[in-house]
């Protein structure tokens, strides 16, 4: 077991005179890390979030039976009324692992790690359309503005590492929903995630570094408004507004070293970028967010979400479902292994899916339509099973029949995972207790070992 590096830097207390804006001036400062209600399986999660829709016939849900109605009318399925015409997958499914787990060859690399994978095939959400949808599985309700799953999750967690953000998201969608994916909405602004824009290569974090003031000056910046406030404490005690706005600039200081230090990738060897397929052009991108999250996640951060879009193949299945796999696969596989070879996947639940399946029906001559009542998801490492399938969708794949999972009983589980009770874990807003569940959420137990 390779022993995690720290990348605490100098000056633990932390102080700052950063000026921040957007984002991160929302971010405040180290808070006390909550007691899980019970024995925890995993520390932290790691969000592979494939938006658009990935087809679950295509990639981890074998259907012999859609083979072999291929071409005839099936039922009606996802956004249609009435029948359409079945069409089998394009790429054949092989058994992995000691598992034996079919796994399409879209996916040759994940499939390596196939005795790692949970497979839920019984996946559900409430509305087939995209904007919706993800809102939905990010924050549980497509309606109302609500604290994102990973903002939640550092709130009953708390901070790992003081130097840096607790929730991150790398190269999140600027669409359906935007920001709200990772906002805190009425949760303290410490629990807002940051985002990071790696699309274009490096890391891009905004107000990182100070070009006015060099750090004695920035330290004495802070130390002024550190006294100020505690004099404003005496008079307005519980007003919390200026003591988080203050709190971020504190954070934005530690953020000076640790970021560039943790976000770099200089460091690691050779053999480790190209197993994340940073030499090749097609994973080059994908590849170098995930050996990015790998880095973040060792140095404490709790929640990593990682956004791969465009899997919304109404035309074009054949050509363009095969270049996003072909993007994401060796990357994802080399970070399975890499957390396993350094001790981390054990408490580190991963979790890989987008905001709804695919159609079995054809749509056009080459597409398949949304299909909100039945795809999959799959879990890795924090205590689940792996090399096991949870659930089951219909013999064509049109609609969840055993282990049903809405996005309630999704979010249910991953708190489970790192010993949060969801009924418990609530917030007191405008005269009511919210939760991530709402008054829903069954927490799928089987999966766990």
């Amino acid at each position: 077991m390779t022993t995690r590096r720290s990348f605490l830097t100098r000056g633990a207390a932390g102080f700052s005179g950063l000026a921040l804006s957007g984002m991160l001036a929302k971010q405040a400062t180290a808070s006390v890390a909550g007691v899980p209600h019970f024995r925890p399986r995993a520390k932290r999660v790691l969000f592979l979030c494939m938006s658009g829709g990935p087809s679950h016939v295509d990639t981890f849900d074998y259907k012999p039976a859609l083979a072999r109605l291929d071409g005839q009318s099936g039922p009606a399925t996802g956004r249609r009324r009435s029948s359409a015409r079945l069409m089998k997958s394009p790429w054949k499914f092989s058994k992995h692992g000691r598992s034996g787990l079919p796994i399409s060859e879209l996916f040759p690399q994940v499939a390596k790690q196939a005795d790692h994978l949970c497979l839920l095939h019984g996946m559900q959400t409430s509305v087939p359309a995209h904007p919706q949808a993800f809102l939905e599985l990010h924050t549980g309700t497509t309606q109302f503005v609500r604290p994102s799953l990973g903002s939640w999750v550092v709130y009953g967690l708390g901070q790992e590492n003081e130097n840096l953000p607790s929730f991150i998201s790398l190269s999140p969608p600027s669409g359906n929903g935007g920001s709200r994916n990772y906002g805190n909405s009425f949760l303290p602004a410490i629990h807002q995630g940051t985002p990071i824009d790696m699309r274009r290569g490096a890391a891009t974090l905004s107000d990182i570094d100070n070009p006015r003031l060099d750090r004695d000056q920035q330290r004495r910046q802070l130390d002024l408004i550190s006294r100020l406030h505690r004099s404003d404490a005496v008079t307005r005690p519980g007003d919390d507004a200026i003591r988080s706005v203050a709190a971020s600039y504190e954070l934005a200081f530690r953020m000076q070293d640790a970021v560039p230090e943790v976000m770099s990738i200089q460091s690691e060897s050779e053999a480790t970028r190209r197993a994340y397929g940073l030499q090749n052009d097609e994973t080059q991108s994908f590849g170098r967010q995930c050996l990015t999250a790998r880095r973040l996640l060792e140095a404490g951060v709790r929640f990593v979400e990682i956004t791969h879009s465009g899997w919304d193949q109404h035309r074009r299945l054949r050509e363009d479902h095969a270049k996003n796999a072909a993007a994401v696969d060796q990357p994802i596989a080399a970070l399975l292994a890499d957390l396993q070879s350094r001790g981390l996947l054990e408490d580190t639940l991963v979790l890989w899916g987008g905001e709804f399946g695919r159609t079995p029906a054809v749509q056009g001559n080459d597409g398949r339509d949304h299909n909100h009542k039945g795809f999959t998801m799959w879990m890795a490492g924090g205590g689940v099973r792996g090399g096991y399938r949870y659930g089951a969708t219909d013999e064509l794949g049109g609609e969840a029949v055993d282990g049903k999972m809405d996005i309630h009983d999704l979010h249910a589980t991953v708190l489970h995972a790192l010993g949060i009770d969801h009924k418990r874990l609530t917030y007191r807003y405008a005269g009511r207790d919210f939760r991530l569940t709402d008054v829903h959420g069954n927490v799928a137990k089987e999966i766990f070992v």
